[in-house]
């Protein structure tokens, strides 16, 4: 394979798929704005550099040499992360739009873009029971602020890039991604591996008690990150695409419903408290997978007690062994 470019490398999914791109025999480029000892995962035979992508230059320098780029590089993190820090998760806009300037002058073949179910409109997101999130429900456009905005101006960037200079693009919606090798402390965690961290220091401590942002009633589908790995090597191995696609588990759970997951995986029963002033996100959102369904006859199917027993796992390895997030 050609060499191949994963920027966000040094975060949980570039890692996860530096590593698989590897394993597929390719000759890949790792960027990443922070050190490379802050990264969750290294692979010794990539080429790992520290780049700062909101650099035109910088982006001109990364892509330089490779054939296909993955872009995975933004400044994210869980609901806590994204509602108070809405300009700086904006800002990454600048990541993609150089990227896809120097994509388009070293003629890279084809180009990949990570984006979320932030996109969807809030109407849709309102309350817990509503129907799956279908991609056409983008528009008229109500995105989460700050980072959904970003995301799906950013959609829209690729998608004129490919018909105005034939830069192929693909790009995925994620919908809350999880697995080992990933933020569970420090802020910027998401709710699987922050429920995981809570239940595990609880166990620990013998304090059997656990704090819920938001009613616990909200509603979200969470995608294993072996699910997420395989939906991105069938978006870029597609001769076409029709636009942006889900992502996405269709297992739709509330937050109470994963906390008794973690629970159960942790032999525990807590006592609950809610919180009601921190970010608890929209209401409910779960990935209509029709679409993709019907263009690859898969979808992502790892179930999520089987998800979480991995992710648990690893977490409570990490902890015990008196690991934080880098």
């Amino acid at each position: 394979m050609a060499k191949v470019l994963v920027c966000g490398a040094g975060g949980f999914i570039g890692g996860h798929l530096v590593a698989a791109l590897q394993r597929r025999g390719a000759d890949v480029r790792a960027v990443d704005i922070k050190p490379l000892a802050e990264w969750f995962q290294t692979c010794a035979d990539a080429e790992n550099l520290q780049m700062d992508l909101r650099d035109p230059g910088a982006c001109l320098r990364a892509v330089e040499g490779c054939e296909n780029v993955y872009n995975l590089a933004a400044d994210m993190g869980g609901m806590g992360f994204i509602e108070n820090h809405k300009a700086l998760c904006m800002l990454s806009v600048l990541i993609n739009t150089h990227l896809l300037l120097a994509a388009r002058q070293h003629a890279v073949r084809r180009f990949f873009y990570a984006s979320s179910a932030c996109v969807y409109k809030a109407d849709r997101q309102d309350q817990p029971d509503l129907p799956p999130l279908h991609e056409d429900d983008a528009y008229p456009a109500m995105p989460e602020d700050g980072y959904g905005w970003e995301k799906l101006f950013s959609e829209r960037m690729c998608r004129h890039f490919q018909e105005d200079f034939g830069l192929q693009t693909r790009v995925a919606r994620f919908h809350n991604v999880y697995g080992s090798h990933g933020a569970f402390d420090g802020g910027r965690e998401k709710a699987p591996a922050a429920i995981c961290r809570k239940v595990i220091q609880a166990k620990l401590s013998g304090d059997h008690s656990i704090e819920i942002w938001g009613d616990g009633q909200q509603t979200r589908s969470f995608t294993y990150i072996d699910d997420c790995l395989h939906g991105i090597g069938l978006f870029m191995g597609a001769d076409t695409l029709p636009g942006p696609l889900n992502l996405g588990s269709a297992e739709k759970v509330s937050i109470n419903q994963l906390v008794e997951i973690v629970e159960s995986l942790a032999g525990i029963r807590l006592q609950r408290r809610y919180n009601t002033t921190a970010p608890r996100g929209v209401s409910g959102r779960c990935s209509d997978n029709s679409r993709i369904r019907s263009l690859f006859d898969w979808e992502p199917s790892t179930p999520l007690v089987r998800g979480m027993a991995a992710t648990y796992a690893w977490i409570e390895a990490e902890i015990r062994a008196g690991r934080s997030v880098r």
